[in-house]
C-alpha cells in the first residue's frame, strides 16, 4: 500500500496535466503557427501555393473560390445551400450533374459518380455511371452478346452475320449477300442512313405517328425531307404545294418547275390542252415515260437517248435482255421492237429458225418437272419455249411466270422502267422501288 502523500500528490499532478491538455486544445490550430495568434512561418506565396488547385498558375483562385487561405490551410465558406468541403474546398453536396432526370445514377461524391461495382465487376461505368454492361448479358448462361459481339454502354454490336439486341440470332445469308442487298444504287450501305441486318435496311428514321418515316426504301434511298421548302416533320407542305414528293423529289404539277416546286411556269395553254398535246396515240401523257410541260414531253431518265420520240412513245431499252444485250445480238431495235436477222426470231430476236436437234431432245429441254412442255402455255422450239402470244403476261424459260404478279404504276407494269422477270421488277439504272417507280438519278431538266 502507498502511503496518504503518496496518494495526494498523484491527484495534484493529475490535475495540473488536465489544465494543461485544456490549455494546449484551446491554443491548437491546424496551420503552421506557433501559438494561437502568432504570425504564420510560411512565406506568403508557399501558404498560396499550399491553397491552390494542383497546376493551376500564379494569381488563380484559392481555395476554388469558395473559402480563405489561412496560413496554408484552406477555411471553407457556405455561400448558398449545401456545404463545400475537402482540402482545398473542392467538394460540396449538389456538384453531381443530372443524366435522364436523376443526379447521378450512383452515388455522388465530391462532384463525381462513383458507381456500382461492389462485386469488383466494373459493368457499370461513365461519366454519370449511365452505362450497364450487364443489359448485354444473357440471363441463362451469363454471356457477353451471345458470344457474337462487343457490348459498350449496355448496347451489343454484333459482328458479321449475326443480329438482335444481344446478338442471339445468325443470318440465313453471308456477310457478303446481306452486304450486297442493303447497298443503294450509288453503293453506299442503306445510304448512310441506316442498318443493315441481314439484307434488310433497318432506317434510322422514325416517325413517332406510327406513318411512314421521312427517310424510307429497300435501301433508306428516300428523304421526304429534301421537299420540303422548309423542314418540319410535322408539316405537310411538300414540294410548296404543288407537287408530288416521290423519294425525296417534286414532281411538280402543271404550271410549276422548279426544284421544289416554288416557280411558277407562265404557259398559254390550259392544263387540259397541255395534257392532250402530251398524251398522243397513249392512254398516258408522255407515254408514262416522260413530264408533261405546256404540251411538250420530257423524256425519262434524262439524257438517255433510248427513250424519244415526240410523246416519248419509243423505249428501246425494251430490246434489251437482263444483261443488256440488244434483240439478242441478231437484230436491231426500231423504236422498242426488235427487226431480227435473217434465219432469227422472236420478241429479241432469241430463237435460231433453223434447229439441229431431234424432236425428242427438243422437247426434253422445254418439259417442267411435272413433264408438262412449257407449262402448257407455249410451244416448243429447238430446246426453247416460245410462249403464247395471246397470253401476253406470260413468260419465262418454261412459259412458268406471269407477268400481271409484278407490281404496277400508273397502269404501267413496273412503270415501264424495267423488265419484268418472273413476277419481279428487275429496274433500269436510275430506277427502284417495287414497282420501279422511283428515281434516284440526277434531277430531271
Amino acid at each position: 500500500m502507498h502511503p496518504p502523500g503518496f496518494r495526494n500528490f498523484l491527484l495534484l499532478a493529475s490535475s495540473l496535466f488536465l489544465v494543461g491538455l485544456s490549455a494546449a486544445s484551446q491554443s491548437f490550430s491546424p496551420s503552421l503557427r506557433s501559438l494561437s495568434g502568432a504570425p504564420c512561418r510560411l512565406s506568403r506565396a508557399e501558404s498560396e501555393r499550399r491553397c491552390r488547385a494542383p497546376g493551376q498558375p500564379s494569381g488563380g483562385a484559392l481555395c476554388h473560390g469558395r473559402g480563405q487561405c489561412d496560413c496554408g490551410v484552406c477555411i471553407c465558406q457556405v455561400t448558398e445551400p449545401g456545404t463545400y468541403f475537402g482540402p482545398l474546398c473542392e467538394c460540396q453536396e449538389w456538384v453531381c450533374e443530372t443524366y435522364d432526370g436523376k443526379t447521378c445514377a450512383g452515388t455522388c461524391h465530391c462532384g463525381r459518380c462513383m458507381c456500382d461495382n461492389s462485386n469488383g465487376s466494373g459493368l457499370i461505368y461513365g461519366k454519370f455511371c449511365e452505362c450497364d454492361d450487364r443489359e448485354c448479358m444473357d440471363d441463362e448462361t451469363e454471356e457477353v452478346c451471345g458470344g457474337h459481339g462487343k457490348c459498350y454502354c449496355g448496347n451489343c454490336y454484333c459482328e458479321a452475320g449475326w443480329h438482335g439486341d444481344k446478338c442471339e440470332f445468325q443470318c440465313d445469308i453471308t456477310p457478303w449477300e446481306s452486304k450486297r442487298r442493303c447497298t443503294s444504287p450509288d453503293g453506299r450501305v442503306c445510304s448512310n442512313r441506316g442498318t443493315c441486318v441481314c439484307g434488310e435496311c433497318s432506317c434510322h428514321d422514325v416517325d413517332p405517328t406510327g406513318d411512314w418515316g421521312d427517310i424510307h426504301g429497300d435501301t433508306c434511298e428516300c428523304d421526304e425531307r429534301d421537299c420540303r421548302a422548309v423542314y418540319d416533320r410535322y408539316s405537310d407542305d411538300f414540294c410548296s404545294g404543288h407537287g408530288q414528293c416521290n423519294c425525296g423529289r417534286c414532281d411538280c404539277r402543271a404550271g410549276w418547275h422548279g426544284k421544289k416546286c416554288e416557280h411558277p411556269r407562265s404557259c398559254p395553254l390550259s392544263a387540259e390542252e397541255s395534257a392532250r398535246k402530251c398524251q398522243g396515240g397513249s392512254s398516258l401523257p408522255c407515254s408514262g415515260r416522260g413530264k408533261c410541260e405546256c404540251g411538250r414531253c420530257t423524256c425519262f431518265p434524262p439524257g438517255d437517248t433510248r427513250v424519244y420520240g415526240k410523246t416519248c412513245e419509243c423505249d428501246d431499252r425494251h430490246c434489251e435482255d437482263l444483261d443488256g444485250v440488244v434483240c439478242g445480238g441478231h437484230g436491231m431495235c426500231s423504236c422498242g421492237r426488235c427487226v431480227c436477222e435473217k434465219g432469227w426470231f422472236g420478241k429479241l430476236c432469241q430463237h435460231l429458225r433453223k434447229c439441229n436437234m431431234t424432236e425428242e431432245q427438243s422437247k426434253s429441254l422445254c418439259e417442267s418437272a411435272d413433264g408438262t412442255l412449257c407449262s402448257g402455255k407455249g410451244s416448243c422450239h429447238c430446246g426453247k419455249c416460245i410462249c403464247s402470244a395471246k397470253e401476253w403476261y406470260i413468260s419465262g424459260e418454261l412459259c412458268d411466270c406471269d407477268d400481271r404478279d409484278c407490281d404496277k404504276h400508273d397502269g404501267l407494269i413496273c412503270t415501264g422502267n424495267g423488265i419484268c422477270n418472273c413476277g419481279n421488277c428487275e429496274c433500269w439504272d436510275g430506277w427502284n422501288g417495287n414497282a420501279c417507280e422511283i428515281w434516284l438519278g440526277t434531277e430531271y431538266p
